[in-house]
């Protein structure tokens, strides 16, 4: 049996990286765990200080139950150095390598209307990027099976 993984990203507007980050992955907002109706009141059963507000994060996960969750957290302090660990968005790898890497500009196209910032292009192979807070990650195709 394989470990779960997880993803927890700090940020300063958990909103609005749990929107970027949604379009990026095609994620929704997780349910609540049960037996909660809604994260704000799964949220107001933890003795939490009063300034610690559900808005300051977004709880994101896979629709197919395949990728890792991904929390998005408000921390006070900002981003001040390159990720360590970056997220690789990966478009359909099948088709010729013209066809692939016409599907990776696309989605970077995406990403950028979505507020992402395309900080360098590896011509044919991927496209390094930033979210709107900074935070690097790459678009790239996914490998085929076999």
């Amino acid at each position: 049996m394989t470990t779960r993984i997880s993803l927890t990203l700090d940020c300063k507007d958990a909103k609005l990286l749990g929107r970027f980050w949604k379009t990026a992955l095609g994620y929704v907002d997780e349910p609540p765990p049960a037996p909660f109706k809604t994260r704000e009141e799964w949220h107001a059963s933890f003795n939490l200080p009063a300034d610690d507000s559900v808005d300051d994060v977004a709880w994101l996960c896979d629709p197919d139950g395949i990728g890792p969750r991904l929390s998005i957290l408000k921390v006070p302090e900002p981003k001040t150095a390159k990720n360590r660990l970056h997220i690789d968005v990966r478009v359909p790898g099948h088709g010729t390598p013209e066809e692939r890497w016409a599907r990776i500009r696309a989605k970077a196209e995406l990403l950028v209307k979505a507020g992402g910032i395309a900080v360098e292009e590896f011509d044919g192979h991927h496209i390094m990027m930033a979210d709107p807070e900074g935070n690097e990650f790459c678009v790239a195709a996914a490998r085929l099976a076999g």
